[in-house]
Formats: C-alpha cells, sequence, structure tokens
C-alpha cells in the first residue's frame, strides 16, 4: 500500500508539473513544483484534515449521538482497530466515509441523513464498510485522491481566471490560442466531474 501511495502522488506530481508548464512553460514549472511539493506533503501528513475542511466537518461527541459512538467501537473492538475519531457531515444527501493516512490516524465521518434514515443495523453495516477501508489500510489513496480533485479545480480556476485577465490563451502563444482554450475547458469540465464525484 505504500507503494501505491507513491506511484499516486508521483502520478499528482505529474499532472501539477504537466499543468504548470501548459500554463506558463518553464516559469509555470518552477511554481508547480512548489505546488506539488505543498501537496504531497499536505496529502500525505494532513490528508484527514484536508478532507474534513473540504466538507466543514465537525467533531461528533458522544453525548451529541451515543449510538454512532457505541457502533463504531463495537465494530473496531471485533476488528481490531483502534476507534477511529468520528465527525458529522452537514450534507442533504445520506453518505458516510472513511479518511486518515492510516489506522492510528483514521477518521469516520456521516451526514445527519444517515443517521435519521437508518436503523442500527443497517448503520452498523454502513460503519463496518467503512472500517473495512481502514483495515484494508486504502483511506490514505482515497485522501490523496480527494485532494487530487482539489488540485485539478484549482488548477482549472487559475487557468480559466488567467485566460480572463491576461486576454491571450493560457499558453502564451497566438497560433495556439484555440487549442489552450479547449485544453482549459478541458480542464474546467475535469474539476467539475471530480467535484461532482466527491459529493456523491
Amino acid at each position: 500500500m505504500q507503494f501505491k501511495s507513491f506511484i499516486f502522488l508521483a502520478a499528482l506530481t505529474g499532472l501539477i508539473l504537466a499543468a504548470g508548464y501548459y500554463l506558463g512553460g518553464q516559469q509555470g514549472v518552477v511554481t508547480a513544483l512548489v505546488i506539488s511539493a505543498v501537496m504531497n506533503v499536505g496529502s500525505y501528513w494532513f490528508s484527514d484534515k484536508l478532507v474534513l475542511a473540504i466538507y466543514r466537518a465537525r467533531p461528533l461527541a458522544p453525548e451529541q449521538n451515543l449510538r454512532v459512538h457505541q457502533i463504531v467501537e463495537r465494530i473496531a473492538e471485533k476488528t481490531n482497530l483502534p476507534k477511529p475519531k468520528i465527525y458529522i457531515v452537514n450534507m442533504p444527501a445520506p453518505n458516510a466515509f472513511a479518511t486518515g493516512r492510516n489506522k492510528n490516524h483514521a477518521v469516520v465521518a456521516v451526514t445527519p441523513s444517515i443517521l435519521s434514515l437508518l436503523n442500527d443495523k443497517e448503520l452498523e453495516g454502513v460503519l463496518a464498510h467503512e472500517l473495512g477501508h481502514i483495515q484494508n489500510k486504502d483511506i490514505l489513496i482515497s485522501s490523496i485522491a480527494a485532494t487530487l480533485a482539489g488540485t485539478i479545480s484549482f488548477l482549472a480556476q487559475m487557468a480559466y481566471y488567467g485566460m480572463l485577465f491576461s486576454g491571450r490563451s493560457v499558453g502564451g502563444q497566438d497560433n495556439r490560442n484555440r487549442g489552450n482554450s479547449l485544453g482549459t475547458l478541458a480542464l474546467l469540465i475535469l474539476s467539475r466531474c471530480d467535484r461532482s464525484k466527491n459529493h456523491r
């Protein structure tokens, strides 16, 4: 899993460097290198905090919902895992997800609608699935993927506003205006697709 994480981070770096070259040539590559270094460090060490910040999640104390804490604690004991932190995400859709870089720094987040929609047995099944992600050590990959989606969105917005205020294509060459405009449009579409996936 560590090797897969390394490959994923390397792919993230390559994507950012390619986008930097496309947007600003050699100077763009230097800027992209700085961004990729920050994103790689952030993706590994602060992935859970970044994802929780994106969704504006708040800690869910036991006195706020003892039911969830008891279910998570019971599953954690059965699977020999440390009890993950529990957060609440104010989203209308019923959803639950796990994030973090390893089992000792794991978080399980739930939405109010899933808590009201499911009974104890159903909720236990959903939360057992999320703790399964923690046990299988694949939560880091999903956290990096969320960071990647945010990076794509940032680059797309940067390209969009660069075109608006520069009065020329992002690549800076007149004979490539149409191609660069289409490329920027593709980045914007891709960023919207990533955002929609993350909110499912």
